[in-house]
């Protein structure tokens, strides 16, 4: 994979990333080394490993942001980029975030005939169920409930093809109570009923296993900033949905839409007065409720008694990764938190640390090509 040599930064770089049979660190250790080393690319600084200062390695200035590090994959990718992704190959640094997310794959299609517990996916990903259905999401542009839906329609096609199977057996084996329910879900996914589809072989809707790669992916700068939170009021509107359900951008939209056309939006935005500027689109979940259920709020953070018809959260004191945002809404936004757990979060050592995320919309033109917004996540 590697093309050439590592100079002396990037052998430097991998050390520091965890390569625990060298430098003797446990993986806890060594993970923390790789997030003061790296910092996701926002703080650039050495760090010494043990006994091992950074100042006796040649050219080792350039990791304080100077000069990327002169190696090059086979694929063409440089600098810091590279380094990562070698530290993937070499098993070191946070692969573990995408073969727990793949481990919940595979559970997830080990079930597909039986009942998928949501809460034993999320445990097999090492994170709750809020944050998986939402990374998974934003991932993958569908929601978990709807992904299983969609991968039991397609395997239950192909046995309608291939065997003699009857519709009803093959109703009971994918979780339908009765065959009109399979056969109407049928019909909504392949467009034909399971009967004209035996006897007529029609054109079938069919989607693949998901399989979670590295991608050479990070050439594009992120803007990241690490900050420090005190806890906060926030005020405004909220709507409940169900992350299973493939409407749940649906109800994000409209709710903005209702808040823009009964004039809540600019209720809410006189009320800003708290430490982050701008109308939030808050993403919570209630550990009271049902899994699998989060809250929408259009709030402002706000200093003072909740006016009547509003309600009050609180945004507990965390430490954030606050991502600048910049382009027409919606499609910035939606760009970007897939970018942020496709990219960030496998490469930069971190991990969510909370319930609750931000989306920040300062005063401006949402539509305009250089509109600038913000998400904070809480991050350990």
């Amino acid at each position: 994979m590697i093309v050439g040599k590592l100079d002396e930064t990037a052998q430097f770089m991998l050390q520091t990333a965890g390569l625990t049979q060298q430098n003797g660190l446990n993986p806890e250790t060594a993970d923390r080394h790789w997030r003061q080393a790296t910092d996701g690319g926002v703080r650039k600084r050495p760090v010494a490993i043990g006994s091992r200062s950074p100042g006796t390695v040649s050219g080792c200035s350039r990791i304080m942001g100077h000069e990327a590090p002169s190696v090059r994959t086979k694929h063409g990718m440089t600098g810091w980029p590279a380094v990562r992704l070698l530290c993937y190959e070499q098993g070191v640094g946070p692969m573990g975030w995408i073969e727990s997310l793949q481990k919940a794959i595979d559970y997830i299609e080990n079930h597909l005939t039986e009942e998928v517990d949501i809460e034993q996916a999320a445990r097999a990903a090492n994170t709750s169920v809020f944050h998986f259905q939402r990374i998974f999401t934003v991932l993958t542009d569908i929601p978990v409930g709807e992904y299983i839906r969609r991968r039991r329609l397609t395997l239950a096609a192909h046995e309608l093809l291939s065997s003699n199977v009857k519709v009803i057996d093959l109703a009971c084996k994918y979780g339908y109570d009765t065959p009109e329910a399979f056969t109407k879900a049928f019909r909504r996914q392949h467009g034909i009923a399971p009967s004209e589809a035996r006897t007529s072989g029609g054109t079938l809707v069919t989607y693949n296993r998901l399989t979670i790669q590295v991608n050479l992916k990070g050439a594009e700068p992120m803007k990241v900033k690490i900050v420090e939170q005190g806890a906060f009021q926030a005020v405004g509107i909220k709507r409940e949905l169900s992350m299973d359900e493939s409407g749940i951008l649906g109800g994000v939209s409209e709710l903005w839409d209702e808040v823009n056309s009964d004039g809540t939006c600019d209720r809410i935005a006189a009320l800003i007065n708290g430490p982050v500027r701008g109308i939030l689109g808050i993403c919570a979940s209630d550990p009271t409720k049902e899994p699998g259920r989060m809250e929408y709020w259009v709030a402002a953070a706000h200093d003072g008694p909740v006016p009547e018809g509003l309600l009050s959260l609180k945004v507990p004191a965390s430490r954030w990764a606050v991502f600048e945002v910049l382009g027409p809404m919606p499609d910035a936004m939606r760009q970007k938190w897939k970018q942020i757990y496709s990219e960030w979060f496998p490469s930069s050592g971190y991990t969510q640390a909370g319930a609750i995320e931000l989306e920040v919309y300062p005063e401006g033109d949402v539509s305009k090509p250089d509109y600038y917004s913000e998400i904070w996540i809480p991050v350990k």
